[in-house]
């Protein structure tokens, strides 16, 4: 049994976990803290990933600071879930992308709660740039990429959106495609970006402030001179949720389809220009820093990476982009893979590096025996 230590990287060390079928032990969960062990996401994901897994076995310790994990058969299925509000839905779909194309059957999963991004104002501003994603930054940012790997159906619909903090969206996941084993990757080059995409929304809250963070964001990105087109989707009635909220998601895409993404949401006091001059600046400062794609998609991409043949796989990235999450998931890997491991070369004198990483030769044995 791999044994780690601490809350840090919990979901990614149990999708690991679940993809080599290893067991593993997590200790040390917040011991120190008023209310030590596993918070109300947390054990939300757990209940999420014992549903779509058939034979896990999970002990919980009486304080909830150790979970054992026993990993079962990916499964799948139809399910709903009703997500805490200390976590938007993108938190529990982000990871279970890297579950459900290896599941024995096809899926789909509802899930209820903050449609939005969300980002922690206390944290510092490398951690911010790990936000929780928005469903619309999974539809524009990660989708793309997975079918890179080799999966083109997947689908997000948005039934209701939700805002902050009391929630009431609704979205539903569903993975078609099961895939025996992914693609390897090779992103090599930095790719000009040739349009730039984008979706403004509203809920409960008057549709100008739509059209006011659209407009200031065209004329802060016009200096970059590529084709701009905001799309605008303020919700109303029933499909508003419970609380008032705006925001804006943007893409820049090129022509390979990597595509790098970046969002804003409001807070308290938020104001619909200020909000939309961040998320344009938040794109210029992204598109400059990136390397083959978005720093906030590679975590998921490293995963698909480790999970390809045996051959090697390459990703161009900028040494900006290298989170702390990132690095923490390549020492998880390492402790559940011996012997993988991505190695960093560099390319140029603006911080580019190449990555490589040999693939573990994964076989989806859930699809063999369907």
């Amino acid at each position: 049994m791999i044994t780690f230590e601490g809350s840090d990287n919990f979901v990614w060390r149990l999708v690991l976990a679940t993809l080599s079928g290893k067991p593993i032990k997590i200790t040390k969960i917040r011991p120190e803290e008023k209310n030590p062990g596993l918070v109300d996401y947390e054990v939300t994901f757990l209940r999420v990933l014992d549903s779509i897994t058939n034979g896990s076995v999970l002990e919980i310790s009486y304080t909830g600071t150790t979970v054992i994990y026993k990993p079962g058969l990916i499964i799948g299925g139809v399910y709903k879930f009703t997500c805490p509000l200390s976590k938007p839905v993108g938190y529990f779909i982000e990871p279970l992308l890297a579950l459900l194309p290896f599941a024995k059957l096809k899926s789909e999963l509802t899930f209820e709660g903050i449609t939005s991004a969300l980002f922690d104002t206390d944290a510092s501003a490398t951690a911010k740039s790990q936000h929780e994603m928005s469903v619309d930054f999974i539809r524009t940012s990660i989708f793309p990429v997975l079918a890179k790997f080799g999966i083109p159906e997947v689908e997000l619909q948005i039934n209701k959106r939700g805002s902050a903090p009391q929630g009431g969206g609704e979205a539903v996941l569903r993975v078609n495609t099961l895939l025996l084993a992914p693609k390897t990757l090779h992103a090599t080059e930095q790719i000009s970006v040739n349009k730039i995409r984008g979706v403004a929304y509203s809920t409960r809250v008057a549709p100008t402030s739509v059209n006011r963070m659209i407009d200031i964001c065209r004329e802060e990105l016009k200096p970059l001179g590529v084709d701009t087109f905001i799309y605008s989707d303020v919700a109303k009635g029933p499909e508003s949720g419970l609380s008032p909220g705006f925001g804006v998601c943007l893409v820049a895409e090129t022509k390979k389809q990597m595509p790098v993404s970046v969002e804003a949401t409001a807070t308290s006091g938020s104001v619909p220009e200020e909000l939309g001059k961040e998320a344009a600046h938040k794109l210029i400062n992204e598109i400059s820093q990136r390397g083959a794609m978005g720093g906030r998609t590679l975590p998921l991409v490293i995963v698909f990476m480790l999970l390809g043949s045996e051959d090697i796989g390459r990703l161009l990235v900028n040494k900006r982009q290298i989170s702390p999450v990132m690095v923490q998931l390549l020492k998880d890997i390492a402790a559940v893979y011996p012997g993988q491991h991505a190695a960093f070369k560099p390319e140029d004198d603006n911080g580019n590096m190449m990555m490589l990483m040999k693939g573990s030769g994964f076989v989806n044995a859930n699809k063999k025996i369907s």
